[in-house]
C-alpha cells in the first residue's frame, strides 16, 4: 500500500522539476530576440543561446570581391549561464572606423566588457574592425548591452551611409609646437623632444619562457607622443595592461574623448600576461595629458586591487 500510495507522487516531482528549472533558468531566448532586436538559435548541447546580425548595410570589398556577410562580416553575441548565478555573454561587433569608439562607450554605459579589437582582414573597403565583448549580469541587462551598441552604430549610418574617412578635428599647425614642460607637469618623468614633438615613455617587465626579464627597451611600455600644437594637438601611443587593468584604462580615455584603436597582444608565454591598447586623440595638448594621467592613476589602483 505505501508503494502505491508514493508512486504517483514520485512520478508528478519529476515531471514538476524540469519545468521549474526552466522557469528559474537565467535565460530566456524570446526575451533576449524581444531585447535585442535579433533571433537568436539555441545550441541544447553547450547551453548557448546566440543571436547575430549581418552587415548588409555596407557593402565591403575585401582584395576586390564583395564579400558575404556569411564570410564573416555578421555580428553576434552568445549568451550561456553564469555558475556563479546570473548569465554572461561573448560575442565579435563588427564596426566601421567611425563606429567603434562610440559603440564601445555605448557598452560601457551598459556595464559591459571591451577585451580586443583589431582588424580580420587586408585590403577591405572600407575599413572593418572587429571589437570583442564581454559581461556578466541578468540576460535582460546583457541584451541591452548588446542593443545598445548596435543601435549607436544604426544610428551613425543613418546619419552618414558611407563610413567616414578621418575624425572629425581642426587641422593641425604646418609645424609642431608642442610645449614640454607643461605636459610633464602632469605626466612627470624625463620626456624626449624632437621638432616640436613630445614623448613620454613608462616601463615595466615580464618574464619571458627563457626565464629571462624583459622591459622597457625591449617594448614592455606604456608610451604618449604629442604632435601640433598646445592648442591643437594629436597624441598617440601604448598603454601596455595585466589582467584588472585594462577596463578601468579604456574607460578613463573614452570618458576623457580619446579613441581606442586596437586591443590585442603583442606577446605569447609572457607572464604576467599582457594587453596591450592603441589610443588617437585630438584636443588641447593639457587636456590630453591629463585624460592620460587619470587613466594611468586608474591603472595603478586597479593593479594594486589585483594584487590584493
Amino acid at each position: 500500500m505505501f508503494l502505491t500510495v508514493i508512486r504517483p507522487i514520485l512520478l508528478c516531482s519529476a515531471l514538476i522539476w524540469p519545468i521549474a528549472a526552466a522557469e528559474t533558468s537565467p535565460l530566456n531566448p524570446s526575451r533576449i530576440d524581444e531585447i535585442t532586436g535579433l533571433t537568436g538559435a539555441m545550441n541544447t548541447e553547450e547551453g548557448v543561446y546566440k543571436v547575430s546580425s549581418p552587415r548588409t548595410d555596407v557593402k565591403v570589398n575585401v582584395d576586390g570581391t564583395v564579400l558575404p556577410p556569411f564570410m564573416g562580416l555578421t555580428s553576434w553575441a552568445a549568451f550561456m549561464a553564469d555558475p556563479k548565478g546570473g548569465a554572461m555573454v561573448m560575442g565579435d561587433l563588427v564596426l566601421f572606423e567611425d563606429e567603434v569608439n562610440p559603440a564601445m562607450s555605448a557598452l560601457f554605459e551598459k556595464g559591459m566588457t571591451v577585451t580586443a579589437l583589431h582588424n580580420h582582414f587586408f585590403f577591405s573597403q572600407p575599413r572593418v574592425f572587429f571589437m570583442h565583448i564581454g559581461g556578466t549580469n541578468t540576460a535582460d541587462k546583457l541584451a541591452a548591452g548588446v542593443r545598445a551598441a548596435l543601435d549607436q552604430v544604426k544610428q551613425i549610418r543613418a546619419k552618414t551611409p558611407e563610413p567616414a574617412r578621418s575624425f572629425q578635428h581642426p587641422a593641425l599647425p604646418a609645424v609642431n609646437s608642442v610645449s614640454a614642460d607643461p605636459l610633464t607637469a602632469i605626466l612627470g618623468g624625463k620626456p624626449a623632444a624632437k621638432d616640436g614633438m613630445v614623448k613620454f615613455t613608462i616601463g615595466r617587465s615580464v618574464t619571458m619562457p627563457c626565464g629571462c626579464t624583459v622591459g622597457k627597451e625591449m617594448g614592455v611600455n606604456t608610451w604618449a607622443a604629442f604632435m601640433g600644437s598646445d592648442e591643437t594637438a594629436v597624441v598617440a601611443g601604448d598603454f601596455v595592461t595585466v589582467a584588472g587593468e585594462l577596463q578601468p584604462v579604456l574607460h578613463v580615455l573614452r570618458s576623457g574623448g580619446i579613441n581606442i584603436v586596437a586591443i590585442h597582444s603583442h606577446m605569447e608565454d609572457e607572464t604576467p600576461k599582457l594587453i596591450y591598447l592603441h589610443y588617437w586623440g585630438i584636443g588641447k595638448a593639457q587636456d590630453l595629458a591629463t585624460t592620460l594621467k587619470t587613466a594611468l592613476n586608474a591603472q595603478a589602483a586597479a593593479g594594486k586591487t589585483e594584487r590584493k
